[in-house]
């Protein structure tokens, strides 16, 4: 602890005296389709990227059959290279806004689907899953059945447990709803309505930890848009009173929440500057109280439709920004559960339009996907930093370790994450490998050039079973293992 609050006084001291310590290695983007029609991401309320240990998934809607379908396609190499696209939907009808969730090999998608519409508007919400990881899927199931229509979906899932939610007319006014399924989505209960009021309450965006579920959306019940916020601290069976977030004489919407433990964090676009800006605020105690509003964006031009990923106290944010005088990407990151954050760093410099950006992360990488249109049509893009979601504790202290050094996991027992930290006291090719019991590699956290500095990283298990397992730093001729034990 006081190692941390030592790097948070130097990493303050360091931004008083204007000296900015840049730490990201993003390698090149990666096109990823290659149609002469458009292939788009979609919003930001929830995410169409989604990764754990080496396998990346991604989903997109495309237009090359003419009309509007749901892809997927995914990496089992942490990004490296990919497989082929995969047409989920073949309905003859526009599915659109795809949304992607994981639980071990369990691969949940949402979206929404017009192929029982017997007017323009009258869009509904569909569900598929793998079992296997992607490789392969089972049927389209419909969540709704209302004779208005459904805007996009956001997906969340904890366990075998999904949440679903999205914005609803079946009342004649634009309503946030909520369904879930306890079974891995075989099995589904019953719509509830979560908003009754007479204004609009649009784009709903659903994280879930193993203490609250949390929903935040824009509402405009007091005359503008404001972002409201709603949590379920027993998995969706009730619910508490929903509470307004942001209290500015402008506009506040297109929300995007992601939680810790018992820390959630929130980001949204907001014009209380004159322009559209990203502001984030975060809950430390499950949502009962929150800070103040932050802004991370910054210029006279708009960022927009900004998504959050936290990863224990690294968090990670992505956006559209037009300062450029082009619509590109950005990205923020956060090392310290946003209480700092660093400077903006813009991923896209294409000649087209880049936008709608998802982020997931994998052990140390950091995984970006969004819509571009440099091609002359939009496909999609992808780009990772493959140390991105490390957390590197000299960042912010100017005493760098003298000697390799490996810590043991914590916790340990562990159910299904735990995490670790390692020290590189030269520059050079390091790699961490997990292995089982009997020697077997399971899989590689990092291998690649690392910097001097103190490391923090972890593992997510949910793919493995109980038993023993063993961990290796290999640096330089230094190398150290250490046993940790997974218990389900």
């Amino acid at each position: 602890m006081k190692n941390i609050i030592l790097s948070i006084i130097i990493f303050f001291v360091l931004n008083l005296l204007g000296i900015k310590i840049s730490y990201a290695q993003w390698e090149p983007d990666v096109r990823l389709t290659m149609d002469t029609n458009s292939s788009e991401t979609p919003f930001n309320n929830s995410s169409s990227i989604a990764a754990s240990n080496n396998v990346v998934h991604i989903v997109w809607f495309d237009n090359r059959s003419g009309n509007y379908e749901i892809y997927y396609k995914r990496s089992v190499n942490a990004g490296i290279s990919w497989g082929p696209d995969v047409r989920l939907t073949n309905d003859g009808a526009e599915s659109r806004y795809p949304y992607i969730a994981l639980s071990g090999q369990l691969v949940h998608v949402v979206w929404r689907d017009k192929r029982n519409a017997p007017l323009d508007s009258n869009y509904e919400i569909y569900y598929k899953k793998s079992t296997d990881g992607g490789t392969s899927w089972g049927p389209d199931i419909r969540l709704t059945n209302d004779p208005a229509g459904c805007l996009p979906p956001s997906i969340a899932v904890l366990g075998s447990t999904l949440h679903v939610v999205w914005t609803d007319e079946r009342n004649r006014n634009f309503d946030i709803y909520y369904k879930r399924s306890t079974d891995d989505g075989t099995n589904w209960g019953p719509d509830v309505r979560l908003t009754n009021n007479p204004s609009f309450s649009m784009l709903p965006s659903v994280t879930v930890s193993t203490s609250a579920l949390h929903i935040v959306w824009h509402d405009n019940r007091d005359g503008n848009n404001e972002i409201y916020y709603l949590r379920s601290t027993d998995g969706g069976s009730s619910w508490d009173t929903a509470s307004r977030l942001t209290n500015s004489p402008w506009e506040s919407r297109y929300a995007s929440i992601s939680s810790s433990g018992q820390d959630c964090h929130l980001v949204w676009n907001d014009l209380r500057t004159g322009s559209w800006e990203v502001f984030y605020k975060c809950s430390t105690d499950d949502g009962i109280s929150w800070s103040a509003d932050t802004l991370l964006s910054g210029g006279p031009q708009f960022s927009e439709f900004p998504t959050i990923l936290s990863s224990d106290q690294i968090l990670h944010v992505v956006w559209f920004d037009i300062r450029d005088n082009n619509w590109e990407i950005y990205y923020k990151p956060s090392y310290y559960g946003g209480t700092f954050w660093e400077e903006d760093t813009r991923l896209t410099y294409g000649a087209g339009i880049s936008w709608f950006p998802s982020v997931a992360v994998s052990g140390p990488i950091l995984h970006v996907v969004w819509s571009d249109e440099r091609s002359g049509n939009y496909e999609i893009y992808y780009k990772r930093d493959s140390t991105g979601n490390l957390v590197g504790k000299n960042n912010a202290n100017t005493v760098l370790p003298k000697e390799f050094k490996l810590g043991q996991n914590y916790p340990n027992p562990f159910n299904p994450v735990t995490h670790f930290e390692f020290q590189i006291s030269k520059s050079g090719f390091v790699s961490i490998i997990i292995y089982d019991e009997l020697g077997r590699e399971v899989t590689v956290l990092l291998n690649r050039e690392v910097s001097p500095g103190t490391y923090e990283t972890e593992w997510d298990a949910s793919n493995y079973s109980s038993g023993v397992y063993y961990y290796k730093l290999i640096a330089k001729d230094f190398s150290e293992t250490k046993k940790m034990v997974l218990i389900k």
